[in-house]
């Protein structure tokens, strides 16, 4: 027996894999799937034996395809159907004050603090950034808070 041409195959079995998608990853999914379906038996045709039940066949690889739809949807973010209304941020800074103080530091001072605490950088991470020690990053950070508090503490 001969094998019919790709185009006939696939004209024959299109709506009965096209149902299967759709009721098994839904419509989002079935298109994507029925692609994918399709591309693999147009791969594999070639090789089918003569006799072979090709809907089941391809009923096969679309089974495969949905499978690997569910699996990639378990990886993906789950969409959510109401989203809070206030998002959650941090204050935004009021006291211009302060961060004028923090500007005027010494540069290695200010680039210590600004990185560790408004860039929330570890020690080592400053070190990096500054290309110093971390005990030298660490240093410069205590320096220049001790310098802040000292200039902003009451005066008795």
């Amino acid at each position: 027996m001969t094998a019919v041409p790709f185009q006939r195959f696939l004209d024959e079995q299109r709506e009965p894999v096209f149902r299967f998608l759709v009721a098994s990853v839904g419509r989002d999914g079935a298109d994507d799937c029925f692609q994918e379906t399709f591309l693999a038996a147009m791969k594999a045709y070639p090789r089918l034996r003569a006799g072979s039940n090709r809907r089941a066949w391809v009923l096969t690889i679309a089974h495969r395809k949905a499978m690997d739809h569910h699996r990639a949807r378990k990886r993906n973010a789950i969409p959510v159907e109401d989203l809070p209304e206030v998002a959650h941020h941090d204050p935004p800074l009021q006291d211009d004050e302060t961060w004028a103080r923090v500007r005027a530091l010494p540069p290695k001072q200010r680039a210590a603090v600004l990185l560790r605490y408004a860039g929330d950088l570890s020690h080592a991470e400053v070190a990096v950034a500054l290309e110093c020690s971390p005990d030298a990053a660490r240093r410069s950070a205590h320096e220049g808070l001790k310098k802040l508090r000292e200039e902003m503490s009451p005066t008795p």
